[in-house]
């Protein structure tokens, strides 16, 4: 059987650009599903796929000059961190070593690392795609069955004009766009409690309309995330009761649910 037999759903977390926090997003919901359990979670996987940046070993405190051991002197055996399996080619290259390959070589790094890590069964594997619309999302499109993509985006028009492009990129290769997580949607001072939208409001609401879709979850510019990522210690384990929790598990309950909703075709759309 193939490696990727044994998952049951592949979902990939993607944006149109840099800077708005996918690869935090995939891993707190790689660790979300995996808390969900009963609920329609289980057991869990994590891909990095970012070629140029990969930063899953770091959110998930795995040291740097960990690499994968060969099964059967091929197939590289995950990684675990934290409950979940991973592999990621930060595990291949030295931490702060540049990456400078065409596209034929970025490519052939991709399927490898895809198809041969020895995955064990799988109820879900996360996929942590580069940011943009480039050789890697159509190679995994064309390399394996996936469940859907979820876009990342942060409110402001910039980002928005992206992930445009981004949910227009999964429909023309007919992978279902299961929603927008609208990051970074709030800051609230922890000093004083003052709420302010930093990046502006509304605009993941706006993009999730035009295109038929829903705001999966809204998760917060919060400093907590960020120090917790940093010492590669997730805030839904360092503090699981801590407020901005909540918004991962928004996120793995509606990725679960849909996920368990049959294929509707998409929408038509235009990109000029």
């Amino acid at each position: 059987m193939s490696e990727l037999g044994k998952i049951r759903h592949i979902v990939c977390i993607a944006s149109g650009k840099g800077g708005v926090g996918k690869s935090t997003t995939a891993v707190n919901l790689a660790l979300a599903l995996a808390r969900s359990g009963k609920s329609g979670g289980g057991k869990v996987g994590v891909l990095d796929a970012d070629i140029y940046g990969p930063s899953v070993p770091t959110l998930l405190g795995v040291a740097d000059g960990v690499r994968p051991e060969l099964v059967d002197g091929k197939r590289m055996r995950p990684i675990q961190a934290h409950g979940v399996e991973c592999n990621s080619m930060g595990f291949l290259v030295d931490q702060g070593t540049a990456v400078v390959w065409r596209a034929p070589m970025i490519i052939s790094a991709f399927r490898q690392i895809l198809a041969d890590t020895a995955w064990p069964p799988l109820d879900w594997l996360i996929v942590d795609l580069p940011p943009g619309t480039g050789d890697i999302q159509l190679s995994l499109s064309q390399s394996a069955r996936v469940s859907g993509a979820v876009v990342v985006t942060t409110p402001q028009d910039l980002s928005l004009l992206d992930a445009r492009r981004a949910i227009a990129m999964f429909r023309k290769v007919n992978v279902p766009v299961l929603g927008v997580v609208e990051n970074m949607n709030m800051h609230v001072c922890r000093k004083c409690g003052h709420a302010e939208a930093i990046f502006g409001s509304g605009g993941g609401d706006r993009l999730a309309s035009e295109f038929g879709v829903s705001v999966l979850a809204r998760p917060a510019l919060d400093p907590a995330i960020r120090e917790a990522s940093d010492h590669g210690e997730p805030l839904l384990l360092r503090n699981p009761d801590h407020a901005s929790n909540r918004a991962w598990l928004e996120l793995a309950e509606a990725v679960i649910r849909r996920c368990a909703e049959p294929a509707r075709p998409a929408p038509k759309i235009s990109i000029s």
